[in-house]
């Protein structure tokens, strides 16, 4: 979710792409298909596998079903607002933030929330008084009684990490083709990877000691050493004794929704950036995306954000695949503030097959303006990017929280008209072709 010096824009130049620019003409035109509204701040949507129904997250602490007809399901599925920080309703990037369900969810009932907890400091002090909130993974599983109601007391933690600001949460989750829980994390929040809660030399995004600002890979079915997963084995930093065995990727600003493709197994993510640049990547194990090192493929100074210096050390960083202007510094022809990581295409339209949909927050923090992106990869593996144009829609797109996809392969995107997790006005819509 966004999130700059002050907690607030981020803007991006129109049909730019990793390394070059695609003309205007070319942009696509999209319709959006109201499929269900009367929601919260919707964060995620999940469709389980063999399963009619799909799963949605409101960020301020429930999750709904919309049954096989597209109706929204009048009580929770679970409902866990009393266990997540109050939030602020003008803005907040905390809240309910992630969904996922076991890959043997239809014999074992198990699913995982994300969600920012109250504070658990366990005595320290320093904490205590300048931290924020803990982010927490937790395991579910469903009522014996009610298929659509879930157990509460079955709650068990999985993960807990402290976190310093209230913002740069990250927390999607999702299980790969492998059957591992991952799980991303930003670099603890505030600005440029720096402040209370991160290294003051390199910042979280680099500090491999901490779980901040990485991609996480655990094992949620085997339990060990006391915890209720364990560390994968082929996990790359396993023998590092300097390094979470966690980690499975790092270098990361706030990786705001990430998919695989189920086609290739992929992990896509969007990772908010700070003032210049907006990206998009491929995590790969052991890779390092650069934060804060360089904002998207440009070197970063973090006492001087806005002015990147020529040159910096790149050894072993990755690029992003797709990287745009963003208006915070570069106020010129932009396209949004925030982005937000999509799915790869694997529906009924031939002509997007393989085309990666995803999106920015909106043009403006005042004014609702959210934007749709489609990249496509040429033979060589280089990514160019287009605008979606809107046809159907009187007035602006709404604010795009996140994308999710359903069994078939269809894309949605995840709206809302307000810049806060207020009320129950928020729509999901269908992607579709205009014509």
């Amino acid at each position: 979710m966004l999130s700059t010096n002050s907690f607030l824009g981020r803007l991006a130049l129109s049909t730019c792409l990793a390394f070059g620019t695609v003309s205007a003409a070319t942009a696509l035109e999209i319709n959006l298909e109201p499929y269900v509204t009367g929601l919260n701040a919707p964060l995620a949507m999940v469709q389980p596998a063999g399963d009619d129904r799909k799963f949605v997250i409101e960020q301020f602490g429930r999750v709904k079903i919309i049954d096989k007809d597209g109706n929204l399901l009048p009580t929770p599925f679970l409902d866990i607002r009393n266990k997540i920080v109050t939030q602020f309703h003008d803005f907040d990037e905390r809240g309910l933030l992630g969904l996922t369900f076991h890959p043997d969810f239809a014999t074992n009932g198990k699913f995982y929330v994300a969600y920012s907890a109250n504070t658990n400091f366990q005595g320290d002090l320093g904490k205590m008084f300048w931290w924020d909130h803990t982010n927490t993974v937790e395991e579910y599983t469903v009522s014996a009684d009610d298929p659509n109601v879930a157990d509460r007391k079955s709650g068990r933690t999985i993960t807990e990490i402290d976190w310093p600001q209230f913002n740069h949460n990250g927390h999607w989750i999702g299980f790969g083709p492998d059957k591992m829980l991952y799980i991303s994390t930003g670099d603890g929040g505030y600005a440029n990877d720096w402040g209370i809660g991160h290294n003051v030399t390199e910042g979280n995004g680099q500090d491999l000691s901490v779980l901040h600002g990485k991609m996480l890979r655990i094992d949620v079915n085997t339990p060990a050493d006391g915890n209720n997963y364990s560390i994968p084995a082929d996990n790359p930093f396993v023998d590092n004794d300097e390094a979470a065995p966690e980690i499975w990727a790092y270098g990361l600003r706030n990786p705001w929704r990430c998919s695989f493709d189920t086609s290739d197994g992929r992990l896509f993510c969007g990772d908010v950036q700070q003032n210049s640049y907006e990206e998009q990547d491929i995590i790969v194990k052991g890779g390092n995306y650069g934060w804060r090192r360089k904002e998207g493929s440009k070197c970063f100074d973090f006492e001087a954000p806005d002015n990147h210096p020529a040159t910096c050390d790149e050894e072993g960083l990755t690029d992003p695949i797709i990287e745009y202007a963003n208006c915070t510094a570069q106020p010129n022809g932009c396209n949004g503030i925030s982005n937000t990581g999509g799915y790869v295409y694997r529906g009924a339209n031939a002509d997007w097959q393989g085309k990666y949909i995803f999106g920015d927050w909106s043009k403006s923090f005042a004014a609702m303006d959210g934007q749709i992106f489609i990249g496509t990869e040429a033979e060589d593996g280089t990514w160019s990017m287009e605008v979606a144009t809107v046809a159907n829609m009187d007035g602006n797109t709404p604010y795009i929280l996140a994308f999710a996809q359903d069994a078939d392969g269809e894309v949605y995107a995840l709206t809302s008209i307000t810049t806060g997790p207020n009320g129950t006005l928020d729509t999901i819509y269908k992607i579709v072709p205009a014509n």
